[in-house]
């Protein structure tokens, strides 16, 4: 029977014990096709899981304080109920990229679909922006033209509802989304924890209400928009990185330690990372001894390609290309493609 190993989560390698080696070659295993797409599968249905149950939660968040908004007239509730509806619509494009991910590659997409996660996260931080406008115009319209707010009681116990919902919701999120490496769930989960903090913000104005300060909701309001704004930062930090394909340097670092313990592999050369959707791949260039035969550069390219799949969190696939060592006053076996790398005038 075939143990299948998740990738989700990296292996302790690096000093197994000699139990733990002998099990490791005893026990069949396999890092196969059919393994892979099931492991990305999984990590899909966890991903839409999360969307499904935070859409829910942030739905019925929203409608409370919408309810409130009608009757308190407030700015500062309004424009987090905005943003609540927002954040919980744009659990709909990230869904539908987790469901184009699963879709075998084709022969024009020959990567497969996962790219459109970073599609799903750039609709996100468009919907942040959006959402911080909206807020700050509100608010500023009401700073000019100050109302009453009225059902201060109920408006603080919508904050506090709205505070509890966003807060839930965005833990979930961030949670999976860094489980399965998904960029685009992160962002959400962090416009989330933005409408979180400005639910407390709402309390503020509440507060001022209260005691009379007529500025206190437009003020509060105009606080809420910056903290969506830093939050957009950091949100379009995370989406933008991954769609120029950044990796954790670490990430490296480790791939580059794994493959140096694979025996036969005598140096490492070009090694690349990058994210498709929330699985990574690998292209990497060993050095072999010149001598080795065809099978056995064969056998350390898929030695090595094994101990990156251990090694490296949420990777899938890795091309290994086998250079020779080079011989000193041997010609350099690449030099016909040395035309092809130069740079354009």
């Amino acid at each position: 029977m075939t143990d299948r190993h998740d990738h989700d989560h990296p292996h302790d390698h690096d000093r197994p014990s000699p139990f733990r080696r002998l099990a490791h070659r005893l026990r069949p295993h396999s890092h196969g096709t059919a393994d892979k797409l099931d492991s990305a599968l999984q990590s899909s249905a966890r991903g839409m899981r999360a969307l499904w149950v935070s859409l829910a939660v942030l739905g019925v968040t929203a409608l409370a304080q919408a309810g409130v908004v009608l009757v308190s007239g407030s700015v500062a509730l309004l424009g987090d109920t905005v943003h609540n509806a927002a954040d919980a619509l744009t659990a709909v494009p990230l869904g539908i990229a987790f469901v184009l991910g699963r879709r075998a590659a084709t022969r024009r997409f020959t990567y497969g679909y996962g790219r459109a996660e970073d599609l799903a996260g750039i609709v996100i931080v468009l919907t942040i922006a959006a959402s911080a406008a909206f807020a700050g115009w509100t608010a500023f319209g009401r700073l000019l033209d100050p109302r009453p707010v009225e059902h201060v009681p109920v408006v603080a116990a919508a904050a506090l509802l709205g505070f509890a919902g966003n807060e839930w919701v965005a833990r979930y999120r961030i949670r999976v989304g860094r489980a399965i490496g998904s960029a685009a769930l992160v962002a959400d989960g962090l416009h989330a924890r933005t409408d979180a903090f400005t639910s407390l913000a709402v309390l503020l104005s509440a507060g001022g209400a209260a005691l009379g300060w007529r500025y206190a909701d437009p003020v509060v309001g105009l606080a809420i928009t910056a903290a969506i704004t830093l939050v957009l930062r950091d949100a379009a930090r995370e989406v933008f990185r991954r769609v120029l394909d950044a990796v954790d340097p670490a990430l490296v670092d480790r791939a580059e330690r794994a493959l140096t313990e694979v025996p036969g592999v005598r140096g490492v050369g070009e090694l690349r990372l990058r994210w498709i959707g929330h699985r990574l791949r690998a292209e990497v260039t060993v050095v072999v001894n010149g001598e080795a035969t065809l099978r056995e550069a064969h056998r350390i390219a898929v030695d090595a390609e094994h101990a990156l799949l251990h090694a490296v969190p949420r990777l899938t696939a890795a091309m290994i290309h086998a250079d020779p060592e080079p011989v000193p006053g041997a010609a350099d076996p690449h030099l016909p493609l040395a035309h092809h790398a130069e740079a354009p005038a």
